[in-house]
């Protein structure tokens, strides 16, 4: 281990909830900060530690550099010393990009490009066989040896499959001095004023020479092939006396059929460029396709009735109904009859349009001849015009993505798929999993010439290096070709892991979020490991985290709390790992092993209904049957990649979505079928994402209880003689919110060369309300106060009010009772904004038929969160419903009724369903990574 060298000294830490701390963290160790959701974890290590160490970096730019960069805002703290520069790996650091992939953002698909550019060898995609390239004097050496003694003609092509009448180009010819050309074939003197039929595609080549292949004709030979080969562009064709040619190119070309490729360069590899990409989908490898189920959801509607979701119910003025009313009278049909009985034929001109002109009246009264283009064609046009947001989106509405016909997927132009390498091309490497593609590139120069691994030797290096960084972190499942907007937030943070320890820094401070998301406890030494490398080599390494493993691994252990909220923001107990299990802290007492989850004295029945789900083969999923038992808690399990997200978030749910609520917006991936979704009446998918994008909402607005509150306002004395309705207790609407701010309660002041900065409004003093809305009070408190308040102080305040004390206790029974009611969405973390999500579901009356999905629940979650998770999914599935969770917390893993287990390993090695049964029955398996850590629980 590296040496200690100083510490980082913090004083008066105070942001967000921190409790105006301070705190020596030793550098160059790798320290655990941990506790309770919303104790305070990300306010000291993101947004204290992390901001100072930005705006340091921005404040050494000059003032003219910064106004481009933007300033950061100053963390509310005294002083800190001892910080280095700052690196934050954080979860959120997700690209949308859909260019953007694996092997982009890592940057071995760049080596690849270079590889396949400089060490490929093409072959032709007509024939398959080995394309070539000459020089000039290997040209005229294999025509003299080929053809001895023979009478050639040379021909330099200038016109290939190409449309024109190229009377101009017979002129210019003729001006360069040559008297015949080879059209289609057929040899014919140039005459003045010579065209030809310009509807019809040519081929063209001017006859450079007639000469007989002998030792006393070289040097006319070599003159003619570089003349040609000028003419030509690089290409000579040699004909001999029976009409038969054989193409010669400098450039690769295939012996055959004469096709050639460019010289390739690393961007010919790339669909990110225009001279890679395949030009049908400009790189994407999907296209937007109508989807007829969209336009068309109910066939046994008729058009007057809104058969055609995009035109609605029939209206009299629209200008296409009348169209359409035309089209009828002229082909026989009606906007009366169902679109089912319809004949395809007319279905077809509505939906695609008619050649045909029409006579319909415009605004005047005027009969005029016009065409109709059909639905689709207007609904394309408003994608290819780039309309507004808000009409793009509606566009998108009736329309699917699918793979791209032309290039199947790959992004790239077919030539590009034609280079290869042991036998392999680019795209076929971009779809191994990254444990298949390092054993790949471990004996690749076996199978490569001397000249091929003179060139690539040390791009293989580079590359191989690279994907073994990949692999230390517990990666080898993913593929090149995986778009970075699939990745979770664990994965993409574990791949700037990678890459960080791939830079061979010295001297920063690493700051991570959860590194350990999505990783079974099989892979997780390999991560803690990737850790312990960044600090040996001299950097300091702050990891937010809730691992067991990782905190026992650790130097330093740093506990804030006590609780969350307004109750954390503390240092409670902070030392290295075997002083910190002594102290007095909640944390301590479940890594001795005094405080730990129970397991379970009984595992429910189920109600004897399954939904099971048939063949699912989509991704690494082997033809896999899931099968689960209703009126359970179920939990899925397996290593990572082993095909959990594929099977529940990417087939089962858009599949059930579809069943339910007609919602084809994410297409399943392939299954042949579902039964049993008759037992179930609704899919609900409860994650971390935000509950608002805006400070507008909060968990007041989301679980509906705001509502209650304004009634409840409105319906005062006070407010009934003023006239007010429930509106006027609204920040988001004029009538009783302050002006001034329009109900936010701050204003932004533009700084130049700073950071904009936010200031309580000066007209309501942060309150976000008008004087009058204040003057309405209940119990001595006005809207405002309500909004100030914690859901503790609420829970005693509404006391007499039974159904707003209900939808506020649900809150505070989750352990959220130190939210403010109005606290701001973008202030809570993401263990926060799912419990909120999950009280607002408790609160609704439900029938008991409800499916829940929820996709690694305890991120972010502390010892004591996961147990309150635990006991708010038990009263879900006590009600009847099914709940399934996608977890590799072993808390909840031994807490579920069901178990359903995948692997054997990730990628191309997983896909199957290993075990489904209770957690005692998976423990009987000798050879299963889930059942070996589960037995160390039972063993507790």
């Amino acid at each position: 281990m590296t040496e200690k060298k100083g510490e980082i000294e913090i004083f008066g830490a105070r942001e967000h909830n921190l409790k105006n701390i301070d705190l020596h963290i030793p550098r160059n160790q790798l320290v655990v900060i941990t506790g309770l959701s919303g104790s305070g974890k990300s306010s000291l290590a993101f947004d204290t530690l992390y901001a100072e160490g930005q705006r340091r970096y921005i404040e050494s730019f000059s003032a003219y550099a910064r106004q481009f960069l933007g300033g950061m805002k100053r963390p509310d703290v005294d002083k800190i010393n001892g910080l280095s520069p700052v690196i934050a790996i954080e979860q959120k650091s997700t690209n949308k990009n859909p260019r953007s992939t694996v092997g982009t953002i890592t940057e071995i698909y760049d080596f690849l490009r270079l590889l396949f550019a400089r060490a490929g060898e093409a072959y032709s995609y007509n024939t398959g066989e080995r394309m070539v390239k000459y020089t000039d004097d290997q040209i005229v050496k294999i025509i003299s040896e080929s053809y001895a003694e023979k009478e050639i003609q040379l021909l330099a092509p200038v016109v290939k499959g190409r449309k024109g009448h190229y009377r101009e180009l017979f002129e210019k010819i003729r001006k360069l001095g040559f008297l015949k050309v080879r059209i289609d074939g057929e040899i014919q003197e140039i005459s003045f004023g010579m065209k030809l039929d310009r509807y019809r595609t040519h081929d063209i080549e001017i006859l450079i020479d007639q000469v007989k292949v002998n030792d006393s004709n070289h040097a006319r030979l070599r003159r003619s092939v570089l003349d040609a080969l000028r003419h030509g562009k690089g290409y000579v064709l040699v004909a001999d006396s029976k009409y038969q040619t054989r193409p010669f190119s400098r450039f690769l070309m295939c012996p055959t059929t004469g096709i050639a490729y460019e010289e390739p360069a690393p961007n010919f590899f790339s669909f990110n460029s225009p001279y890679g990409a395949c030009s049908h989908c400009n790189g994407l490898g999907e296209i937007l396709k109508m989807d007829l189920q969209k336009i068309i959801p109910d066939t046994k509607m008729t058009i007057r009735q809104g058969a055609i979701a995009p035109l609605g119910t029939y209206k009299k003025d629209l200008r296409i109904f009348h169209q359409i009313e035309v089209l009828g009278k002229h082909f026989g049909f009606d906007l009366n009859t169902p679109v089912e009985e319809m004949d395809e034929t007319h279905l077809h001109i509505i939906l695609y349009g008619s050649p045909e002109y029409i006579r319909v009246k415009d605004s005047t009264g005027v009969r005029q001849n016009m065409s109709y283009e059909g639905i689709t064609t207007f609904i394309e046009q408003q994608i290819n015009d780039e309309s507004s947001r808000s009409i793009l989106k509606w566009a998108q509405g009736f329309m699917m993505q699918q793979v791209c016909p032309e290039c199947e997927g790959t992004r790239l132009r077919k030539e590009a798929k034609y280079f290869k390498i042991a036998a392999h091309d680019i795209t076929e490497l971009a779809e191994m999993d990254l444990f298949t593609l390092s054993q790949f590139f471990s004996n690749i120069e076996e199978k490569m010439s001397d000249t091929q691994q003179r060139i690539a030797g040390e791009v293989i290096k580079e590359i191989s290096k690279r994907i073994g960084f990949l692999l230390d972190v517990g990666l080898e499942y993913l593929t090149l070709s995986r778009t970075a907007r699939t990745l979770s937030g664990g994965e993409a943070q574990r791949i700037r892991l990678a890459t960080q320890i791939g830079s061979q820094l010295v001297g920063v401070l690493y700051i991570l979020d959860e590194p350990s998301i999505g990783l079974h406890q099989r892979d997780n030494h390999r991560l803690i490991e990737a850790l312990k490398k960044l600090r040996d080599v001299g950097n300091s390494v702050i990891v937010v985290e809730h691992d067991k493993d990782m905190m026992l691994e650790s130097d330093d252990i740093l506990y804030l709390g006590p609780g969350a909220g307004v109750h954390g923001g503390r240092v409670v107990a902070h030392g290295i790992p075997s002083k910190f299990i002594m102290q007095d802290s909640e944390t301590a007492r479940y890594l001795s092993g005094e405080k730990h989850m129970p397991i379970p004295s009984l595992r429910r029945k189920g109600n004897g209904s399954h939904l099971v789900l048939h063949r699912a083969s989509g991704h690494n999923l082997k033809e896999v049957t899931l099968s689960l038992p209703l009126g359970m808690f179920i939990c899925v399990t397996g290593v990572s990649g082993s095909g959990k997200s594929s099977l529940i978030n990417d087939t089962l749910f858009p599949a059930l979505n579809k069943i339910l609520y007609k919602n084809s917006e994410k297409i399943a991936l392939p299954f042949k079928k579902i039964t049993g979704d008759k037992h179930i009446d609704k899919i609900i998918r409860i994650d971390q994402s935000p509950i608002g994008r805006t400070p507008r909402s909060n968990p007041a607005t989301y679980t509906g209880v705001f509502t209650d509150i304004r009634n409840l306002f409105a319906e005062l004395p006070e407010a009934r003689i003023r006239g007010y309705k429930p509106g006027r207790f609204s920040f988001n609407i004029k009538g009783g919110r302050c002006e001034t701010c329009g109900g936010a309660g701050v204003k932004v002041v533009e700084m130049n060369f700073m950071p904009d900065v936010e200031v309580p409004c000066e007209a309501c003093g942060g309150r976000r309300y008008n004087r009058e809305t204040h003057e309405v009070r209940y119990k001595g408190k006005s809207i405002s106060d309500v909004l100030n308040m914690t859901i503790e102080d609420a829970i005693v305040f509404f006391e007499a009010i039974p159904h707003i004390v209900r939808k506020i206790h649900i809150l505070h029974q989750i352990g959220l009772g130190y939210l403010t009611l109005g606290q701001s969405s973008t202030t809570l973390s993401g263990g926060e904004a799912q419990r909120v999500k999950l009280a607002s579901e408790l609160n609704r009356t439900d029938t008991g038929n409800t499916l829940y999905l929820l996709d690694e629940p305890t991120t972010g979650l502390h010892f004591e969160d996961v147990r309150i998770l635990l006991d708010v999914l038990n009263q879900l599935v006590d009600k009847g419903n099914t709940v399934l969770v996608i977890e590799h917390n072993m808390d909840v893993i031994k807490s579920a009724d069901w178990l359903i287990d995948m692997g054997p390993d990730g990628g191309s090695r997983g896909g199957a369903i290993l075990f489904e049964g209770s957690p005692e029955q998976i423990l009987s398996l000798n050879d299963n990574h889930t059942a070996r850590f589960l037995m160390a629980e039972y063993l507790k």
